[in-house]
């Protein structure tokens, strides 16, 4: 009988403030500890596996061997993704659930989600020339939350703007470990769910009317498994679900305005777009910043892989952010290299931003391509489209919060639209091709 490989394990008893403390530093910092992309710890109080690369992801992302059910910490499914919502799904009760956003992310759909966005990005241009400096971090996060309202189905009252990009920024910032945070966004996820569990009743009821093809619809009619509708508060959710990752960006899309102004050649070559430049920024962009640590489920059945036992209802944390830089994966994996990507045909498991494996069946996410679509287009605007300038300022961001950005927010000052403003915004909406 072949004796099975023992799992290093890290140093202390328990890693849970040692995670807290580091942020993205802790899982690179543990293997690096160990010498190893897998290793034994303990999480608020469980026994997990943590490892990290390609064919960890895979094995992870394989729905024979993990589920989902169980493995969200708790203050994430309060604050972050919600009580019951996809994330947690597993079997066709996810497949049904997927198939349900799939079909609000049709190409049709996510070219109206990019019009969209660029016409608030424009419209906010006006407002930008008008001021002494622009945050750049908090537009972005006010944009997106506006675009992601209004192509849900339920476009935002003036007066409705800042309580709801407030709401779902606390959101999204409350994942990182802080108990304040955490609070914040519990109370700011509350107040979200209230709100759209209004429009979900409207929507039933006849006294919305938002057209078919959007979330708002599609949400409020979806069928489960057995036939019935989702109840109120789990329809809310997944409404929030299918536009809250949107205003997510504005990490990336802040991080990369930043990389801008670091690699002056890239705008240079951003205003060309040559090649679909835009395309390899957005993915450099993605692969490069820090946005979600890593990602958690739980072993279905007892199983071997690389000669390490897998004992079912083990925790397991799969490194996104250690795989997305994996010195094995990726050639000069700290430098921030957007060719990298000119006709990459990598695996979906080394480059998982957003999920591993499958958008169809497995848990990638199924709007990532909503994401690159809306950064490639904001950022050949930003490049193409106005000029401005950025004052000296800290640009630096800390690994050790999560999820981090730019401490200054990315300041830019004296913003002005090209002298053919609009053509240029006309034949970007024009020329937008899709890449997959």
């Amino acid at each position: 009988m072949k004796v099975k490989t023992p799992i290093p394990r890290a140093k202390g008893i328990d890693n849970s403030l040692s995670l807290i403390k580091e942020g993205f530093h802790f899982l690179p910092n543990q293997r690096k500890e160990v010498e190893s992309d897998i290793f034994k710890t303990r999480i608020l109080g469980q026994k997990a596996i943590c490892m990290c690369g390609e064919e960890a992801a895979e094995v992870f992302y394989d729905p024979d061997k993990f589920k989902r059910k169980g493995a969200l910490p708790k203050p994430l499914k309060m604050s972050l993704f919600g009580d019951g919502s996809l994330h947690a799904l597993d079997g066709e009760d996810h497949r049904n659930r997927k198939r349900m956003f799939l079909s609000m992310f049709t190409p049709e759909r996510v070219e109206d989600l990019k019009k969209i966005a660029l016409e608030h990005l424009a419209a906010k241009v006006d407002v930008w020339e008008k001021s002494d400096q622009v945050i750049f971090f908090g537009e972005m996060q006010e944009i997106l939350t506006r675009a992601g309202c209004e192509w849900a189905g339920f476009p935002l009252e003036e007066e409705e703007v800042h309580q709801r990009t407030e709401e779902i920024v606390a959101m999204i910032d409350s994942f990182g470990g802080s108990l304040s945070r955490f609070r914040d966004g519990k109370k700011a996820r509350d107040s979200h769910e209230e709100w759209l569990e209004g429009i979900i009743k409207a929507v039933r009821k006849g006294k919305m009317n938002p057209p078919a093809y959007t979330a708002a619809y599609i949400v409020a009619h979806h069928r489960e498994n057995n036939g019935k509708r989702l109840d109120v508060r789990t329809a809310a959710i997944e409404l929030s679900n299918a536009f809250r990752p949107l205003i997510a960006t504005a990490y990336f899309l802040t991080f990369g305005a930043a990389a801008m102004h670091e690699h002056p050649e890239t705008a240079h070559k951003l205003m060309e777009n040559k090649d679909h430049y835009s395309h390899m920024f957005s993915q450099e962009v993605r692969r490069y910043y820090p946005f979600v640590p890593a990602m958690a489920a739980k072993v279905k059945e007892d199983f071997v892989w690389q000669d390490h036992k897998f004992k079912k209802n083990t925790l397991v944390i799969l490194d996104i952010f250690g795989t997305n830089r994996h010195p094995d994966l990726w050639s000069d994996a700290d430098s921030f290299i957007p060719e990298r990507f000119r006709d990459w045909k990598g695996s979906p498991f080394s480059f998982i931003p957003q999920g591993g494996g499958d958008h169809h069946i497995g848990h990638r996410c199924a709007g990532e391509w909503l994401t690159v679509y809306v950064m490639r287009s904001f950022f050949q605007f930003l490049a193409q489209n106005i000029t401005y300038d950025v004052p000296e300022q800290d640009l630096s961001y800390s690994l050790e919060r999560m999820p981090t950005f730019p401490v200054s927010g990315l300041v830019i000052t004296n913003v002005r639209k090209q002298a053919d403003f609009n053509e240029k915004l006309n034949e970007l909406d024009k020329s937008y091709t899709a890449i997959r």
